[in-house]
């Protein structure tokens, strides 16, 4: 059993995937549901995989994963694989993204965002890397920057008084 301080918070066992964890569905309404099911594991120290299942709807017209939808999903395993490789706790924003299309992923093939925790800074910053696979074959490379936001009474916000 992992313990849920490394797991995303509101994580639970995936019935379908042992051994994965996920949020369950996702709002029908919400963007993150356009990605659909996304489930994730930790790894060794600082490292995390994250999974997506491409669907044809996820293709673009040339019958490869769309780039918005890999960027999508990029984005969302920076803070599900942060998380489960060892992010602190909080609520974060994404500051940047880089995303290197290396080759045509596929529907049908599990898409697995390999992720490393670089570095987290006092002042909250995180920094991530990574790159996709399907069945082993390198896809999409990544790097990523996150910030902790803090709360309104946290930065004396007079709007939150």
């Amino acid at each position: 059993m992992i313990e849920s301080s490394t797991l995303p918070a509101g994580a639970q066992d995936d019935p379908n995937h042992p051994g994965w964890y996920s949020w369950g569905d996702m709002p029908a309404d919400s963007f993150a549901a356009q990605t659909g099911k996304i489930i994730f594991q930790p790894g060794e120290a600082g490292r995390a995989v994250v999974r997506m299942f491409p669907e044809d709807r996820h293709m673009n017209l040339g019958g490869s994963i769309h780039g918005g939808a890999v960027m999508s999903f990029i984005d969302m395993a920076l803070f599900s694989g942060g998380f489960c490789a060892g992010m602190a706790r909080g609520h974060y924003v994404t500051l940047d993204l880089s995303t290197r299309f290396i080759a045509r992923g596929q529907p049908g093939v599990p898409l697995d965002a390999h992720v490393r925790l670089l570095k987290q800074t006092p002042g909250g910053l995180v920094f991530i890397d990574g790159h996709c696979e399907q069945d082993g074959a390198i896809c999409y490379g990544f790097t990523g920057t996150l910030k902790k936001i803090k709360s309104r009474s946290e930065t004396g916000d007079a709007a939150s008084r």
